[in-house]
């Protein structure tokens, strides 16, 4: 007999996005049916909109059978994304950015590393050898500082990027930390790869092609800010008997 395909979820995270949501829909539907080895299903989770995404979310839903609307009404980008993780049934989870600033060849890649590669997590890095990236300079400045920061509060987690807009999950990994994660915004990816750490789960990185989107809803100040505050509640939290050392 064969076996049955993996159940994979892709959820992109929306807040005001009616511009390019269509248009990312379409090309990762494409991509889906160019990878039949995998059982897809693409999952709009829209946080907080007041442009028409959401209802724009519905319609595509309603359009396209292997995509699902998840409407929120509070904004947090990780709120939406802890949400769509843990009501999903799915064998694997990830997500990407709305904007496809990470190629989207790769998301079967990234997919492989858990379905084939025995990876609980597997994260695009845009700073790891081999990766292509376009972007201005200081937000590169400010994304290696980033990485510095974290191996200098949690230096056994050896990776290169914490923040690359493209991740996936066994479901042994969304069980087990994906319900700890206390933000709700930009500092979700980091406390995800610090948890999976800390609970001895395999972290894969995957370099990837990626542009800067010049319409990105990021701002660096006030994510930085965040991002301090989180390394440091993170830092200084207790952790349950067994976790290793940071």
């Amino acid at each position: 007999m064969t076996a049955p395909r993996p159940r994979v979820d892709v959820v992109i995270p929306c807040y005001n996005e009616v511009k390019v949501l269509e248009q990312s829909t379409l090309a990762t539907l494409a991509l889906f049916d160019r990878n039949p080895q995998y059982d897809w299903r693409l999952v709009i989770a829209d946080n907080g909109s007041t442009d028409g995404t959401s209802e724009l979310a519905r319609r595509l839903a309603a359009e396209h059978p292997r995509v699902h609307a998840l409407v929120l009404e509070v904004k947090g980008r990780g709120l939406a994304l802890r949400e769509a993780w843990l009501q999903s049934d799915a064998d694997i989870v990830s997500y990407m950015d709305v904007d496809l600033s990470t190629d989207l060849a790769h998301l079967p890649e990234l997919i492989a590393l858990v379905a084939e590669r025995g990876c609980d997590v597997a994260i695009g890095s845009r700073l790891a050898r081999g990766a292509k990236v376009k972007r201005q300079l200081k937000r590169e400045i400010t994304s290696r500082g980033y990485v510095a920061l974290i191996r200098l509060t949690f230096p056994r987690l050896r990776i290169t990027d914490a923040q690359c807009g493209f991740k996936a999950l066994n479901r042994r990994a969304v069980q087990l930390i994906v319900p700890q994660i206390e933000n709700r915004m930009w500092f979700f990816d980091t406390e995800l790869l610090i948890l999976a750490h800390q609970a001895g789960l395999k972290i894969c990185e995957l370099p990837v092609r990626w542009v800067e989107d010049p319409d990105t809803k990021v701002k660096i100040v006030s994510t930085a800010i965040e991002d301090i505050r989180g390394l440091l509640r993170m830092r200084f939290r207790r952790r349950r008997p067994g976790a290793p050392a940071a």
